[in-house]
């Protein structure tokens, strides 16, 4: 029979252990959330339109830059600006490039830059959610919602090890609704937008968020194969030039 300080501490055991997990749990979800700047390297937007019925022609724009405040356990409070640089579209050619961003089509010397800024998030559960929002182009704006998935957020595994988040995104929108309204019988209406987003999480700043600490010891994430991203390794080099014959 224990005795009653043995059983004492049995009958603590249980709790400690919650304790333990609900910290660890919090812990956690403070080392997710937080503000998070895209990525303009790794974010890229993509469309797609009608080329007079032969097919979708397939364009996108880098650069995109922009603030993301995020927490993974309350997708309602989460809130993106994004900037779209317009002068970064490439369709495969300089002369559909130039006339794209012509006074008659974007305008983008007048407009060069198209806006996103959320206004509402209903999520659908831990992995999606739908993001309503403001976009800008061409200097009109409208209520567009985007259909958002959350890929991973964890840290990095390259250097310098910052806490990331990536999303895909997708909506439609009808040009016109935006005043683009030229080349009807070649240009379809319909425009298909994807989006591939990578944000990364600021470190402390004045607004007394907290720290990004990822780079000082935190545990190392676990993928689904039950595998850690060693963080305290170095990367591998570059693999040697294959010597010439």
């Amino acid at each position: 029979m224990p005795t009653a300080r043995a059983a004492h501490r049995i009958r603590l055991m249980p709790g400690l252990a919650l304790g333990l997990l609900a910290a660890l749990w919090a812990g956690t979800a403070m080392a997710a959330s937080g503000t998070y700047q895209l990525d303009p390297v790794h974010t890229r937007v993509m469309f797609a339109v009608e080329h007079a019925g032969f097919s979708q022609a397939i364009g996108t724009v880098s650069g995109s830059t922009g603030t993301l405040e995020f927490d993974p356990d309350d997708w309602r409070s989460a809130r993106l600006e994004v900037s779209v640089p317009l002068d970064k579209l490439d369709l495969g050619d300089e002369r559909w490039n130039e006339a794209t961003l012509a006074r008659n089509l974007l305008d983008a010397a007048r407009h060069p830059a198209a806006t996103f800024v959320s206004t509402c998030i209903e999520p659908i559960d831990a992995q999606r959610a739908s993001v309503y929002g403001t976009l800008t182009l061409r200097g009109v704006s409208r209520e567009v919602k985007l259909d958002v998935t959350l890929n991973a957020i964890k840290r990095h595994p390259l250097p310098p090890f910052r806490r990331t988040a990536g999303f895909s995104a997708s909506t439609v929108i009808s040009r016109a609704d935006f005043g683009i309204t030229a080349w009807k019988s070649v240009i379809g209406d319909r425009v298909e937008l994807r989006m591939e987003v990578e944000a990364v999480r600021g470190r402390a700043g004045a607004n007394g968020s907290a720290p990004d600490d990822d780079s000082q010891g935190d545990a190392p994430n676990i993928d689904d194969a039950g595998t850690a991203d060693d963080d305290s390794l170095p990367p591998l080099p570059d693999p040697a030039p294959e010597p010439t014959p």
